[in-house]
């Protein structure tokens, strides 16, 4: 009689477990799939204080943009390079931090990142040139035409002190020092 009782209730759950698996497989009504728009909101600054609200969505290739208390909805254009969008009354253009946004063909907002150019050559013959943005505080340097190294500002008592987590770029004016994992790599 045990016996009899456990087949049974063996069988009673297999049956109730291949119908459940087949209702979920016939019934594709269950699942849900959720899609994640790419949206990046950025501000910038012009040089006379005013700010430029940016919320990019690539996914409808558009972009939402809040100047002076106005919402301007603008959609993608085919740039050959940096963004481009637009609509009947603006257009916006730009590449990489530096941004033109026109209203009727009139330029009514500009951003240009502060960029200097800088380069040094040592008594051993090594050259170090260095691209600072000082918007961003970040500074790109080159050793010998070698790979980019990028490095963020620190605040430094007096000239400059730069870093990532191998380099530090320290100095002032053209005493400079480029260590990487604390050994010297270019000194002047």
């Amino acid at each position: 009689m045990t016996k009899k009782t456990l087949t049974i209730a063996l069988l009673s759950a297999i049956i109730l477990t291949s119908c459940s698996e087949n209702t979920t497989q016939e019934n594709p009504e269950t699942k849900t799939e959720t899609t994640t728009e790419k949206v990046e909101t950025i501000t910038s600054v012009d040089e006379n204080g005013k700010e430029l609200q940016l919320t990019f969505n690539n996914t409808e290739g558009k972009v939402t943009l809040i100047f002076e208390g106005e919402t301007i909805v603008l959609l993608s254009e085919k740039p050959a390079s940096g963004i481009w969008y637009k609509s009947d009354q603006y257009e916006l253009r730009g590449k990489g931090n530096d941004i033109v946004l026109k209203k009727d063909g009139e330029v009514i907002f500009t951003h240009q990142d502060d960029i200097v150019h800088y380069s040094l050559k040592n008594k051993e013959g090594q050259s170090l040139d260095m691209t600072f943005n000082n918007t961003e505080n970040t500074v790109k340097v080159y050793l010998d035409g070698g790979e980019q190294i990028d490095l963020k500002g620190e605040k430094a008592a007096s000239g400059i002190w730069c870093k990532n987590d191998q380099y530090e770029l320290r100095g002032k004016g053209n005493d400079l020092e480029l260590t990487k994992d604390g050994k010297t790599v270019f000194e002047n």
